[in-house]
Parts: C-alpha cells; sequence; structure tokens
C-alpha cells in the first residue's frame, strides 16, 4: 500500500519514493504526497522526475488493489519499477482545493442539514443539502464569514470503527459512509464548529479560506438544494 503522507500533512509539496508498479498510464510509487481522487475532491496534478526522464502527472487515483496512481501524460516517458522518483504538486491547485474543502464543511456547519452529494473543483464547489427551507445568501455569507474571520483551529484525529458507530450523528452524508474496515476513521474537527469524518486535505485554519462568496442556490427536488460557493481572491 501507498504511505499516504498528505492524510498526515497536507501542506507537503513534494517527496522522493520508489516506483512500485506501472499500469499502462499509471504509476504507483511506495509514498506521495499527492492526493487522489475522493469524496468530491478532485485527485491532484504535478509532475514526476528521475535521472532518466521526468513526466506530466495529469491525474491521481486509486488502484484496483488500493494503491495510489499517478497518472502520467500520454507520449510521456515512463520510470521503471525499483527507480526512485520525485514527486512534485501542482501547490496553487492543491492549495485552493485545501481552501475549498475547508470552506464546504464551514457552510455545513451554517446550514444543519443532512448531505447529499458535493463537488469541489479550483473553481466553484458545491453542497446538496436534504433541505425544503429557502436559503437566504446573504446570511450564510456573512455566518461563513465570520467562522473564517474568528480563525478558527482546524486538525484531523481518529476514532475507530466502533466508537463511530456509537457516534452516528457524526456522519452529515447521507448518501455515502465513510470507509470502514481499516480499524479507524479519520475526522476532520474545526474546534468549537465542526466535528465529521473526512478524508480530504484541509488547511491549519479557517482564516486561511479567505473571502467565501455564495454562488447559485439550485432546487434539485423537493428536498434538494444545491448550494455552489467561490473564493473571491
Amino acid at each position: 500500500m501507498t504511505d499516504e503522507l498528505f492524510r498526515r500533512d497536507s501542506y507537503l509539496k513534494a517527496c522522493d519514493g520508489e516506483v512500485t508498479a506501472v499500469e499502462g498510464r499509471g504509476v504507483a510509487v511506495d509514498r506521495t504526497v499527492f492526493y487522489p481522487l475522493g469524496g468530491g475532491q478532485p485527485g491532484d496534478t504535478g509532475s514526476m522526475s528521475w535521472p532518466a526522464g521526468s513526466a506530466r502527472i495529469t491525474d491521481t487515483r486509486y488502484g484496483k488493489s488500493g494503491e495510489i496512481l499517478h497518472f502520467v501524460a500520454d507520449g510521456s516517458p515512463l520510470p521503471t519499477v525499483g527507480e526512485t522518483v520525485h514527486l512534485e504538486l501542482d501547490w496553487d491547485r492543491r492549495y485552493r482545493h485545501m481552501r475549498m474543502h475547508t470552506a464546504m464543511h464551514l457552510l455545513g456547519a451554517v446550514l444543519r442539514y443532512g448531505v447529499t452529494g458535493g463537488n469541489i473543483s479550483a473553481e466553484k464547489s458545491r453542497l446538496d443539502f436534504d433541505m425544503e427551507d429557502p436559503v437566504d445568501k446573504e446570511a450564510v455569507a456573512l455566518q461563513m464569514q465570520a467562522l473564517v474571520a474568528a480563525d478558527h483551529p482546524v486538525r484531523c484525529r481518529w476514532v475507530s470503527d466502533a466508537e463511530l458507530d456509537a457516534n452516528p450523528q457524526l456522519v452529515r452524508t447521507m448518501s455515502v459512509q465513510p470507509p470502514r474496515g481499516k480499524g479507524d476513521v479519520r475526522l476532520l474537527e474545526i474546534e468549537g464548529v465542526d466535528l465529521q469524518p473526512c478524508g480530504g486535505t484541509h488547511l491549519k485554519s479557517t482564516a486561511e479560506v479567505g473571502k467565501v462568496r455564495i454562488g447559485k442556490v439550485e432546487k434539485k427536488g423537493r428536498r434538494n438544494r444545491r448550494v455552489n460557493i467561490h473564493l473571491d481572491d
């Protein structure tokens, strides 16, 4: 299995590792800072280099055996198994995903409804809520911005499967359950604001989110409201 360095420190921008497998255009490395597609967050992009060559990483996903595959651009050279490669993130893109993901948790803390779906991108992100009530965009934006300004610490901690099962209120997502079976589950905690299972990459503080704007609110069904958010830099 890949040593997922980003789980312990989402601010790592690069690392070296040993190639353990090459599957088509996907390269597995024994350790990585690249986040794989999942939980509504896109897979990271960046670069891979080794003494004999280099390649552009266009996507990162889990392979069939649970390893993380770094997909390189068509026509690029490939390293061989056993070679040491240097991995480097497109940091600006990743950091924007981190800001967006933490902002989505703030949105969920303001709108305390069940979550039926979500998606993150560098340009805009969204959460779908199990709700009939109208959304007051201005009021939600003001509450989110207050949480940003309060500079709440953001951290991750782990609980056992049994502890999570004993506290079902922690799971806000209605359509997807956090993965179990590995012995523990990762929680994202925004101190005094939010606590729920999440495997994504996040900031150290809400202040880093910056200015948040509520975008379009869409009615997707009688009990489904889609709320889009944007970061105004």
